[in-house]
């Protein structure tokens, strides 16, 4: 997964110490290999959110694992919970959750992160996904 961070349209946001990387993506970005490994189902019709949280306190800004939750809505106000899930690989640390949509549509996310007493924040952004 590291490789799609770098490849697709990744943001950040920093708040405090840490940085909070983010991006969502169409499924069939993936290799087949990657969504059997960690539980994606691949198609056209599927998104998926990677969220990962370095601490830039600590030397070498390693990523720290979170209290993650979300939710997703449309343009049509219709909300889906997301469903995170922890993925470890070495030091990495990484929360996908996938999220049906439709072609050219708009995806509003909120996503609230908790890192003990230390962070406690919710980060928005918009998706468009395409059919491919």
């Amino acid at each position: 997964m590291l490789v799609l961070t770098s490849a697709h349209a990744e943001q950040k946001q920093s708040i405090g110490n840490y940085d909070i990387h983010y991006m969502a993506l169409g499924s069939t970005f993936i290799t087949p290999s990657i969504a059997k490994t960690y539980g994606i189902e691949r198609s056209s019709y599927n998104g998926i959110v990677n969220i990962t949280v370095l601490d830039t306190s600590q030397e070498g800004n390693p990523a720290v694992a979170v209290d993650i939750s979300g939710i997703a809505n449309n343009l049509l106000d219709a909300k889906m919970n997301l469903n995170f899930k922890e993925i470890r690989e070495g030091n990495a640390i990484y929360y996908i959750a996938q999220v049906p949509y439709r072609d050219d549509q708009l995806i509003n996310f909120a996503i609230g992160i908790k890192h003990g007493k230390k962070l406690n924040t919710t980060i928005k952004f918009k998706q468009k996904f395409y059919v491919d």
